[in-house]
């Protein structure tokens, strides 16, 4: 069930502190956990968050920069703030973060969501077309199951190329 909130969230970087909150998220989420943590210690800045004003973490979306491109992972909203277009707008969020940063492409693996994340310019791509950088990840290789759907979306120079 949605509830309609009269604050917006504030989007930012993840900080090491945020760890517990973001596991804590992704845990409710079903989402898997492994790696995160040591993502978060090496550089927390991969994890972009929305939180309340009162410091609550109710959104989380990582991405793992891997050579030119990365892998967008960990996209989590808590239940109660879900259907207020919160994940919309932190995924948009992490897509622009990934351009400004000269990403080439974008990959995620998903077992619910690749319905939702088309709209944002990804396709379904078979697991082996993945380049090996993204294919050797954690979530790649075992925190995701082989059922898991890959997506791709190329970014920037790239995606022009494509047109």
């Amino acid at each position: 069930m949605s509830t309609t909130f009269t604050t917006t969230p504030t989007f930012r970087a993840a900080t090491v502190g945020d760890t517990p909150a973001i596991l804590q998220l992704l845990t409710g989420a079903g989402l898997p956990v492994e790696g995160v943590a040591d993502l978060l210690a090496a550089d927390a800045r991969q994890f972009v968050i929305a939180e309340t004003n009162a410091r609550d973490v109710v959104a989380v979306a990582g991405l793992e920069r891997c050579c030119n491109n990365a892998l967008l992972r960990s996209v989590a909203v808590r239940d109660d703030w879900q259907r207020n277009g919160l994940g919309h707008q932190l995924v948009q969020r992490v897509v622009c973060e990934a351009e400004l940063r000269g990403i080439e492409a974008l990959y995620l693996l998903t077992m619910t969501a690749e319905h939702y994340f088309p709209r944002f310019g990804f396709d379904v791509v078979a697991r082996d077309a993945v380049p090996a950088e993204i294919a050797n990840t954690l979530e790649f290789k075992s925190a995701c199951p082989a059922s898991a759907v890959a997506m791709a979306r190329a970014l920037g120079a790239t995606a022009h190329a494509l047109s």
